[in-house]
């Protein structure tokens, strides 16, 4: 997961290294807000037309005298693999705006640092393992039989995919984790995570933002959207836990091949659903979660485990909306692997064009389309000085599309992701789930949930566009800001 973090940079950048910024080539914007104006209303934009003019590491600087700030952005496979790679130690997760997705989405495993990240995945990677994850698919199955129905009902066959594919993941990441409770935490959820997206990037644009004690109208609204969030996690936490209590099951912590399993007081292997195992969770010295940090991986997971599945499923889907010669091969693909049933977890290797396709989506349209670091000593990343104390952006939504690494890098090709073809490819040339030692926890479920949908979904529906272009936004993901209707044609 993955995130904006332009609005922390132009707000928090180090003034540092002012010999080595001269050295590094860069836009020089409007006399008196820089290039400001340009990263807050067309960010994508103005990170491509920069790799084109200027190279790639590009020095930007934005904010009015006094408050100006700069920092440099890394668009080269090479310059990533160094940044969350082979230096990955000399670039935190320590800006601006990491600190306000901190204090209202609490200490994750998004946002935590040092000790605390380590600790927190230590405990948690054994729920995200080939084999837990598979189990996680019967959710999956269920929201896209709920969703097929839905959309069987549609008005003259229409759906907007963007609306349709958030509500989607967000009730499937809500089933996993919250099992029978998944009715109460979704509408809670869905009314006030984005509430709380625009409070954090609006305090992270604010040059200098106001105390959140102050009684404005937009604190309060993030106050409340925070606090109903709270709520509810809490309430459902409370539950687990004293179920957990109840039935002594514990999640141990080693187990043959890495696929621990939780023991209940009974002996039998099972939970109801992912909150519980994370409240039954031990590690090898008894350390556990407690309730605070129970509910601050919550928040994390449900922010990570829908907006960015929902963005790559939506986008999928439309592009296939728009190619019916790749529709037909993904259509073709679903049906013989599927035969007329639903998915299921050991599907997954069989359906290599669903996959590609759902790889090409990702290139054209990260959800993670910026994310963020801040060095610590003065470093060399593809051949440029970066001071230290500077402020980096890594722009996955440009190296996608760098034309030495992607040729006619807009046009929508799932076959650039054949194996033969990925072998030659340099590692960070896609990276949509970060990588080095922060990757993702979720890659394997996120594309897992998002192949099967695609062939329960195909093996229902053929889908003609209606609308042909999007308009995007930047929010703490990749923004849809237009409908992506598609008409919809039941198969059967």
């Amino acid at each position: 997961m993955a995130h904006t973090v332009a609005a922390a940079t132009v707000t928090a950048a180090s003034r540092a290294g002012a010999g080595a910024a001269r050295r590094i080539p860069g836009p020089p914007g409007l006399p008196l807000v820089g290039s400001l104006l340009d990263l807050t209303r067309r960010p994508l934009r103005t990170y491509l037309d920069a790799r084109r003019d200027y190279g790639d590491v590009v020095r930007f600087v934005a904010g009015p005298p006094g408050l100006r700030a700069e920092f440099y952005a890394v668009f080269s496979p090479e310059g990533a693999h160094q940044v969350l790679g082979s230096q990955a130690a000399n670039f935190r997760k320590d800006n601006s705006f990491y600190d306000e997705l901190r204090v209202s989405l609490g200490n994750g495993l998004l946002t935590s640092l040092d000790g605390d990240y380590q600790r927190q995945r230590r405990l948690i990677q054994p729920l995200f393992t080939r084999r837990r994850v598979d189990g996680y698919a019967r959710a999956v199955v269920l929201e896209c039989r709920a969703l097929a129905e839905r959309w069987r009902a549609a008005p003259d066959g229409v759906v907007d995919l963007g609306g349709e594919m958030s509500r989607f993941a967000l009730r499937t990441v809500s089933r996993i984790l919250f099992g029978s409770d998944v009715e109460e935490a979704v509408e809670v959820v869905h009314r006030s995570f984005p509430v709380i997206g625009e409070f954090v990037l609006e305090r992270g644009f604010a040059p200098v933002p106001v105390p959140r004690s102050w009684p404005t109208p937009s604190n309060r609204r993030g106050a409340g959207a925070r606090r109903d969030l709270y709520a509810v996690c809490d309430r459902i936490i409370a539950e687990r836990a004293r179920r957990a209590e109840r039935s002594g099951g514990v999640l141990t912590l080693d187990g043959p091949d890495g696929a621990r399993g939780m023991q209940g007081a009974d002996g039998m292997e099972g939970a109801d659903d992912l909150l519980e195992l994370l409240t039954r969770a031990r590690g090898e010295d008894g350390e556990r979660l407690d309730p605070d940090e129970l509910r601050d991986q919550v928040l994390i997971f449900l922010l990570a485990g829908h907006e960015t599945t929902a963005t790559s499923l939506a986008f999928a889907l439309f592009l296939l909306a728009k190619h019916p010669e790749q529709r037909r091969l993904a259509r073709e693909e679903a049906d013989a692997v599927l035969a007329g049933r639903e998915p299921a977890a050991a599907d997954l290797e069989a359906l290599p064009y669903l996959t590609r396709v759902l790889k090409e989506a990702m290139r054209l349209y990260p959800a993670a389309s910026q994310m963020g670091r801040r060095s610590v000593e003065e470093s060399v990343i593809d051949g440029h000085v970066i001071p230290a104390g500077a402020q980096v952006i890594l722009a996955p939504w440009v190296t996608h599309r760098h034309p030495d690494h992607w040729e006619d890098p807009d046009r929508f090709d799932p076959d650039r992701f054949l194996p033969e073809r990925e072998k030659g490819r340099h590692r960070y040339a896609w990276y949509p789930f970060g990588g080095g030692p922060r990757a993702c926890i979720g890659q394997h479920f996120s594309m897992l949930e998002s192949v099967l949908a695609l062939g329960a979904l195909l093996r229902e529906f053929d889908l003609e566009a209606i609308d042909r272009g999007v308009r995007l936004g930047q929010g703490i993901t990749l923004q849809v800001r237009s409908p992506m209707r598609v008409r919809l044609t039941p198969r059967a």
